[in-house]
């Protein structure tokens, strides 16, 4: 009853700020990005090939939005940014769409043209409580939305594409690599910069969006290949060592997957994968152990650390990550090891590094804070990773 009330308050206030607004998305073609993993490269990428085909395009993200650990701004906020680019003679704009801003009214009034659904895993059962409804919120993307973009091979396809026939969108284009779908490396071939499978979903989910506005395959296929990423996505860092440091945002037992599957085809034959991590208080909770059990099968070592607490002891968190890596076949202080504070926890994965090893550091990328009871305190990862890499000066 208290969450119905809520949510009744973010649609008035959606209400209000879209008549205060002017409705500024019926002006705009806006392309609605939604997902558990890959919405924020995929808003990225969208918008760098829209540019390069000489597009007045926008985007608002998780790294461009304002508020701290936020997807999507609240109403207020976003009807306020939609304003001001159609004041600004903007005409695209890719919006990172969370299940929260679905489900809480916050996107209420926006009309988009594209929805797009990278794929739907295990997340935020802390608040939408089962599965189910974590998809039915993604799913209310395509109300109202002229063209979904479904990934063919991702679990929510029957499901979504079902959804999209009782809301009536007008035409569906699938994304895929296993199954045939409209978009494929095959049917259209593309080189990316961004190493890993789930880049080449996130690749074909973006072209398949700008080839329903009608933009020429050349140009595509130049401005893909010439993406460089985002910041905190598989980003290395670079401080004259003679191992890799990469810092990457993946933050789900799924996210977790796909960045050490891929860092692990890359490890010469004597390198090993280090990775450090933790897990959100007062998230969802289910996903720890799902993670401690990914990292004991793919790292050959794992640092279980903080990511923001918050209210929750750091250390029960901890426990929980790690009941998962004793079942993925892990033994403590031998293929993982707990250090709660964050800082020491980089240290001690750097100066175990060895020639050859890459060192992942997982679930904060872009953020600039870490929340402790109810406090933000300061936080840079990449800081971090560069105070750490210079202490121990492991030069080639």
């Amino acid at each position: 009853m208290i969450r119905k009330l809520k949510n009744f308050g973010h649609l008035l206030q959606a209400i209000f700020a879209n008549i205060i607004y002017r409705f500024p998305s019926r002006q705009l073609t806006v392309v609605g990005v939604t997902g558990t993993d890959g919405k924020t490269t995929t808003v990225h990428l969208i918008h760098h090939i829209l540019i390069k085909a000489g597009k007045k395009a926008d985007l608002i993200s998780t790294i461009s939005a304002p508020g701290l650990h936020t997807t999507t701004p609240d109403s207020m906020v976003l009807q306020k940014m939609l304003r001001e680019m159609v004041n600004r003679g903007i005409k695209y704009v890719v919006l990172e769409s969370s299940s929260h801003g679905l489900d809480q009214h916050r996107l209420w009034g926006v009309k988009y043209e594209v929805g797009v659904v990278t794929n739907i895993t295990h997340d935020h059962l802390d608040y939408h409580k089962t599965y189910k409804n974590y998809r039915a919120a993604k799913a209310k993307l395509f109300q109202g939305t002229k063209t979904a973009i479904l990934n063919r091979d991702d679990k929510s396809y029957e499901f979504l594409a079902s959804k999209c026939q009782s809301f009536k969108v007008l035409k569906i284009i699938t994304y895929g690599i296993q199954n045939q779908a409209d978009f494929t490396p095959v049917s259209f071939p593309f080189k990316a910069s961004m190493p890993g499978v789930f880049n080449q979903y996130n690749c074909l989910a973006a072209i398949a969006v700008v080839k329903s506005f009608g933009l020429l395959d050349d140009k595509i296929r130049k401005a893909v290949a010439s993406f460089g990423g985002v910041i905190g996505r598989m980003e290395e860092i670079k401080e004259g060592q003679n191992f890799r440091v990469i810092i990457d945002f993946a933050k789900t037992a799924s996210g977790l997957e796909n960045a050490l599957r891929t860092l692990k085809s890359q490890l010469p034959s004597s390198g090993r994968l280090i990775a450090v991590f933790g897990s959100a208080g007062l998230r969802d909770i289910q996903k720890r152990a799902m993670m401690g059990e990914v990292a004991a099968r793919l790292a050959d070592i794992s640092i279980l650390t903080a990511e923001d607490p918050r209210t929750e002891d750091v250390n029960k968190i901890i426990e929980q990550i790690a009941q998962g890596c004793v079942k993925g076949g892990g033994i403590e202080k031998k293929s993982f090891f707990r250090i709660s504070d964050r800082r020491k926890a980089i240290k001690f994965a750097i100066s175990r590094a060895r020639i050859e090893d890459i060192v992942v550091l997982c679930g904060k990328g872009h953020e600039r804070s870490m929340c402790y009871g109810k406090k933000e305190s300061p936080w840079n990862e990449h800081a971090e990773a560069r105070r750490a890499l210079i202490k121990f000066k492991k030069h080639a």
